[in-house]
């Protein structure tokens, strides 16, 4: 006769790891839509940049990039603003020149 003695079972808890952003999405948009001087297209490439190192385990890279990524990305974002802000103004006052023409 053999002895069933109790089952000890024990879980080994991974250490949790800090998210890092990459902003990809946001990268994205401002790509397609806002892309003064290519700073969208550059941002998209520190995102990917960012991801990859994220995936790759190596976080120190990965929020380097991010942090870049978002630089860029709020560069971009507020230029394509301040731009479209002035085309608009620069528009609607030729249009009013040449009403007052007429």
């Amino acid at each position: 006769a053999t002895a069933f003695g109790p089952t000890i079972t024990s879980f080994a808890q991974p250490e949790p790891v800090p998210n890092t952003q990459d902003f990809v999405l946001w990268s994205f948009f401002n790509s397609m839509f806002c892309n003064p001087f290519c700073l969208g297209f550059i941002a998209l490439v520190f995102s990917v940049k960012a991801r990859d190192k994220k995936i790759a385990q190596d976080l120190a890279a990965a929020s380097t990039y991010g942090r870049t990524a978002k630089h860029l990305n709020i560069a971009a974002l507020s230029l394509g603003i301040v731009v479209t802000i002035i085309l608009i103004v620069v528009l609607v006052v030729y249009y009013n020149n040449l009403r007052a023409r007429s």
